[in-house]
């Protein structure tokens, strides 16, 4: 409502139209009856009073008509636009928090969190415009049943009270199951997102029958929470029916006495009861506004825990310009932890010059990756600074560094599309900047053989290629942007050695590049002008592979990593 205040405010409209209409009807129909009906039966009427009534009932209905049309209308648009500010709320939440929230939640609970959550915040929202006309209606017709007669009033001021006594016992009862639903069904899209994207690992261990039970008891969860919720509807139901139409019993009861003596014409009875008849509808939808909001509140406040979480990579003030050529890095007294735990790294400093290539080695745990990461920025340091060309990389614009630095991972992602388009990714490149990317990855010839070659569409994730097949498809999508650093991190363990020897020489000699690389094996890391030696989150050592190789710990780690790899 608020993102849209425009197509609310005419729905709005349109249902006040409507109630006004509403009552008017009623009214002109009590008229009518005085004016046309009974005195049919007693001396007959004029053609001219006769088509007078006529012409006022359907001038009525046709403005009611209209406001029904201008709400439901703009309603739906009010609804359809906060859909799609709120998905695109969630989805830029999601792009500005850190690769951590990503890395600690399923996909099914982003999912649910950005399609189940958005959907059920926003459900209620094209009835609140008639509940809106509906309280207006109830509103003017209390008045007008107090102006006329205070007995029939009393009727629908005993009515009321009762129904919204109903609603908020049904609020209080079904927003617990609700919030459980809602929780639910994260876990349940969670369960068969991990199914399907680890099928093969499901059908090679024989775990389909595990996966099944798995699934079976998340859905058992959520069917208990939805029939807990229908149980307690299908309770309140038949109050919720039966209070407005055992008012108007009782109007047509108390109506009639009141006719009888005199107090009141038919026509203001009809007036009466067809009011009242008319606001059985909107009463009920009142109520089922109030039933469904347990369950909007429920998701608005799981949005709003998504809309809560800080974004820790805060945009660039300055925006400061990066200089031309390949780029230096400066690691100072850097400092990091996840979620103020360990610290990953500890007080570590290093500088590497433009166009050196350098290997980051160590055990596994000794925060190669994580600093890989903080490198392009996943990531910020919890203290210490990394400098990219002379550049605080808080200070540089989102746009300019990723323009300015690549990373390449082990795991690969590709997209169910063109291999192309897997390279390209909406970037405008010719198809000799795209072969020329292929080839330096080594890719240009297995690619070439395909079925269609550059056109030829993959699997999800890129299936249908070899592991060292995908990791070179993602290596020529980073080096078709020009990276002036280039940060490998075992981007190239599924590849041969002997194409890892060339891709590596041929980043050397043809890519103006800085370059650090992730490396296991020794045959990659003796290409590098020089070897780092993490452990425990220091740099313990740093200085070519020959050299380095007097270093106790690092020569145990390097005889190992030879007697992997025999």
């Amino acid at each position: 409502m608020g993102s849209h205040p425009l197509p609310f405010s005419v729905a709005v409209l349109g249902a006040s139209t409507y109630a006004g209409a509403t009552v008017a009807s009623a009214v002109v129909l009590g008229r009518v009856t005085d004016s046309v009906i009974v005195p049919a039966f007693d001396r007959g009427v004029d053609a001219a009073t006769i088509w007078a009534g006529v012409a006022l009932v359907f001038g009525v209905v046709a403005v009611r008509a209209g406001g029904i049309v201008t709400r439901r209308y703009f309603a739906g648009l009010t609804q359809a636009r906060t859909v799609r500010t709120l998905q695109a709320r969630v989805a830029d939440r999601y792009r500005q928090l850190p690769l951590a929230y990503h890395q600690t939640r399923p996909p099914g609970e982003l999912l649910a969190h950005a399609e189940a959550d958005v959907q059920a915040a926003t459900d209620v929202l094209s009835m609140v415009p008639f509940s809106t006309a509906a309280i207006l209606l109830v509103v003017i017709a209390t008045l007008l049943l107090l102006w006329t007669d205070f007995f029939l009033a009393a009727i629908g001021l005993l009515v009321l009270p009762l129904l919204t006594f109903l609603n908020r016992v049904y609020g209080s009862k079904v927003e617990p199951p609700a919030s459980r639903a809602q929780a639910k069904i994260g876990d349940v899209s969670a369960v068969v997102h991990e199914s399907v994207d680890g099928a093969l690992v499901v059908k090679t261990l024989g775990r389909e029958a595990s996966e099944v039970a798995r699934l079976e008891a998340q859905a058992e969860g959520l069917r208990r929470a939805r029939v807990e919720m229908g149980s307690l509807r299908a309770g309140f139901e038949p109050a919720f029916e039966a209070l407005p139409n055992l008012g108007i019993v009782a109007l047509v009861a108390v109506g009639s006495w009141r006719l009888s003596t005199g107090a009141i014409s038919t026509g203001t009875l009809v007036q009466f009861v067809s009011l009242f008849q008319l606001l059985a509808f909107p009463l009920r939808l009142i109520g089922f506004v109030l039933s469904d909001l347990p369950r909007a509140v429920v998701g608005r406040d799981r949005l709003e825990g998504v809309f809560r979480e800080p974004i820790t990579l805060t945009p660039a003030a300055e925006g400061l310009d990066l200089p031309e050529g390949a780029l230096g890095v400066s690691v100072r007294k850097l400092s990091f932890s996840f979620g103020g735990g360990r610290r990953v790294l500890d007080d570590l400093s290093v500088e590497v010059a433009a166009n050196e290539s350098v290997a980051l080695v160590g055990s596994t745990g000794a925060g190669k990756t994580t600093l890989a990461q903080l490198l392009v920025r996943l990531a910020d340091p919890d203290l210490g600074s990394i400098r990219l060309g002379g550049v605080d990389l808080r200070h540089l614009d989102a746009a300019e560094l990723r323009g300015a630095a690549s990373i390449v991972f082990q795991d690969s992602f590709l997209f169910a599309t063109s291999v192309r388009d897997n390279i390209t990714l909406g970037m405008d490149a010719t198809d000799v900047e795209v072969h020329r990317a292929a080839g330096l990855a080594q890719a240009h010839n297995f690619i070439s053989s395909l079925p269609q070659g550059y056109a030829t569409v993959v699997g999800e994730r890129g299936v249908t290629l070899s592991g060292g097949q995908r990791q070179r498809v993602a290596l020529a999508r980073a080096l078709l942007r020009r990276p002036r650093l280039l940060v490998l991190d075992d981007a190239t363990s599924s590849v041969d050695p002997t194409v890892e020897a060339a891709i590596l020489s041929g980043l050397r000699r043809e890519v103006a590049t800085t370059l650090v690389v992730i490396a296991y094996r020794v045959s990659t890391i003796s290409l590098a002008d020089r070897v780092l030696f993490l452990e425990h989150g220091k740099i313990v050592a740093d200085g070519p592979h020959q050299q380095l190789l007097s270093y106790p710990s690092y020569e145990a780690m390097v005889r190992a990593y030879e007697r992997g790899a025999a």
